[in-house]
């Protein structure tokens, strides 16, 4: 596994993706890792830094098929911590093109006052999205929590590569945030805690007067998607507003229909229309809960203008993190 900035990234892709296992790398032993994969937009095949990931043992991410991943590893002792990598950061993903967005945003913001970019180390096994969404519409519990399990494994091979916070640019994967990081060593980044303390230090007024700062969740899924934001809103007393099933069935969902043929005329005119009934509805700003929106609104639009990306708030809170981490002696 190699440490790297944006030039020189560690990538734990799948298991049918690598060319060479994960293998034991210590003193001057060096062996190159060719990542590719049909799932993964990432391929690499890097010089190892200074930094190098010492483990006593093969390390192999899809071998646990058991209900808790993280507890397994650490009665079977698979891993050996290693020395905490100062200032590294885990991202752990489901979507390589989420993965990939979170990773530009960070690189870019990281470096504009001229500093280097924080070292990172990715994870990022797209096949667990297609398993996790699988499982939600399966009648069988145990199918879920083999996902969740799996997932916390990916989770603690990151922690114990020694990073300083793991960081999941991924909505579906906060909806379980709970579940993934139970136990989890080093702080594990909530993008709704990210976006409510933002929202917090911005000092919102009321659209509405007598009436709450309003924040609306623009999203896909309202069970799922909508989890991530509403109860942390809620809990610091703002007020949420959903779209209803109208509007996800006529305007919501055809937007990303056309987006997706092609129709940008289309789903730009279905996004205004989705955003405009929230807004006229005295809602403050509306956090766009899903990455089917980025792209259908130029970013120079003045609605787009009015929105949230989570992201953008996951990104700042990363950066911070990592900053603090790589001042402590």
């Amino acid at each position: 596994m190699v440490q790297m900035s944006i030039q020189r990234a560690a990538t734990i892709s799948p298991p049918c993706s690598l060319s060479l296992p994960f293998d034991c790398v210590s003193g001057t032993s060096r062996r190159f890792a060719s990542c590719r994969s049909q799932y993964s937009c990432f391929a690499y095949s890097e010089r190892l830094s200074p930094n190098v990931l010492k483990t006593n043992s093969v390390v192999d991410p899809s071998e646990p098929k058991i209900l808790d991943a993280s507890s397994s590893a650490s009665r079977t002792g698979q891993y050996s911590a290693t020395t905490h990598l100062s200032g590294t950061i885990g991202v752990m993903g489901i979507s390589a093109s989420s993965s990939l967005r979170f990773l530009q945003k960070l690189v870019h913001w990281s470096t504009r006052d001229g500093e280097e970019a924080p070292p990172f180390l990715v994870c990022n096994d797209p096949l667990l999205k297609k398993e996790l969404m699988s499982s939600q519409n399966s009648q069988r519990p145990s199918d879920c929590n083999t996902a969740l399990g799996k997932l916390r494994l990916r989770r603690l091979l990151l922690e114990k590569s020694g990073v300083c916070c793991i960081a999941m640019p991924c909505n579906t994967l906060h909806a379980y945030h709970d579940e993934i990081s139970q136990g989890c060593s080093v702080p594990s980044l909530h993008i709704g805690d990210c976006v409510v303390k933002e929202l917090k230090s911005a000092n919102l007024k009321p659209v509405e007067y007598g009436s709450n700062v309003c924040v609306g969740i623009l999203c896909t899924d309202n069970t799922l998607n909508a989890k991530c934001y509403l109860n942390k809103l809620e809990s610091q007393g703002f007020e949420v507003l959903l779209p209803d099933k109208a509007s996800l069935e006529h305007t919501v969902l055809p937007a990303i229909g056309a987006f997706r043929r092609g129709d940008m005329e289309g789903a730009r005119n279905l996004l205004r229309i989705s955003l405009q009934v929230m807004f006229v509805r005295a809602v403050n700003t509306i956090i766009l809960a899903s990455d089917d929106f980025v792209g259908i609104l130029p970013d120079d639009d003045p609605l787009l203008k009015k929105c949230i990306d989570p992201m953008d708030a996951l990104v700042r809170e990363t950066i911070m993190c990592a900053r603090t981490d790589s001042l402590r002696p």
